[in-house]
């Protein structure tokens, strides 16, 4: 898969560039960050987004901290406040705490955790391409752009097609911030996978007509019983495949299991301004004054699983023991 990677750090000058999702895929526009609060402001605003992307993106806006002569604390703080769904950005922080005022072991332990995003990613992706045949419906973006590295869901179907396991990818548009319409296609285009873009609720239809095999999306933040959150949809997709006798995966690292949660009731849900349900683009489409409720994820329980993968391998039931084996946690 041809990699359009979300961001690059000029060592020499001291600037993050971003990769702007937020217009793509109309067009390719960098954006400098050079401060832990450019780079806080810049994850809230979905600049750059994606679970390993944003804790990758953090990690470096401690580098940019240190460089600029910022208060850690409050730099740490802005950083972990810019998205609280997503555990990957709180791992990274974590990581970067040792380091707080040294510079070279600051840069060193995040290039660490965007080369182990790669690595990881490698694996995931040759481990879910072995459950994935036909046609695959996938929901969000979980490709290059949402992570830094070679993608989690997005990377294993795209690994599937190489081996000619898949034949087509059905792509949810996403609303309301259209992730798939605008970067899960784009990703596909440019890895030359046959494709279609869906409405949300055209999935059901699909299923019923047989032209759905398995489903496959990403994850924010799982629960030691293998509940998890991930795109508002994200749900809704389990039930029909549940229904419809679809096989119904999710992909993630094992970073973005929380070992402090033992169900999904903890994870903590963004909501995002209703402005991003109510207008396209600044087209505005509901009647002005009219409310909008944009709760940004939702929580699939884990019955709903047939399988999680991760870079150790496709992990089934009962997930709460197969993910303490794999954590090193049982």
């Amino acid at each position: 898969m041809e990699r359009i990677l979300p961001f690059r750090f000029d060592e020499k000058e001291g600037v993050f560039w971003l990769l702007d999702q937020r217009r793509l895929p109309l067009e390719e526009v960098v954006v400098p960050v050079r401060t832990a609060k450019e780079m806080a402001e810049a994850i809230r605003a979905m600049v750059v987004r994606g679970a390993p992307a944003i804790g990758v993106s953090a990690a470096f806006g401690m580098v940019l901290a240190h460089l600029r002569g910022e208060n850690l604390e409050e730099a740490d703080r802005l950083l972990r406040q810019s998205r609280p769904t997503a555990v990957n950005l709180f791992h990274a922080l974590d990581r970067m705490r040792p380091h707080w005022g040294n510079l070279e072991g600051s840069l060193k332990e995040a290039l660490a955790i965007w080369h182990e995003v790669e690595e990881t990613e490698r694996a995931i992706s040759q481990h879910g391409a072995k459950v994935l045949r036909g046609q695959v419906l996938t929901h969000c973006n979980t490709g290059p752009l949402a992570t830094g590295g070679y993608g989690t869901a997005l990377g294993a179907i795209v690994e599937a097609f190489r081996q000619g396991r898949v034949s087509h990818v059905w792509v949810d548009e996403t609303r309301p911030y259209l992730q798939g319409a605008r970067l899960t296609a784009y990703e596909l285009q440019k890895a030359g996978v046959p494709a279609t873009l869906i409405t949300d609720n055209m999935a059901g239809f699909l299923m019923a007509r047989g032209r759905v095999d398995v489903v496959l999306v990403g994850v924010d933040r799982m629960a030691l019983n293998g509940d998890f959150a991930n795109k508002i949809g994200t749900y809704a997709l389990a039930v029909l495949a549940h229904h419809h006798g679809i096989p119904f995966y999710a992909a993630l690292p094992l970073s973005s299991v929380d070992p402090g949660l033992e169900s999904g009731e903890g994870i903590p849900i963004e909501e995002r301004p209703a402005e991003e349900v109510l207008e396209l683009r600044g087209m505005r489409l509901a009647p002005p004054g009219f409310p909008a409720y944009h709760p940004a994820f939702d929580v699939t329980p884990h019955r709903y699983l047939t399988g999680i993968v991760t870079e150790r391998g496709i992990l089934y039931p009962p997930f709460d023991e197969a993910l303490r084996h794999a954590l090193g946690l049982a």
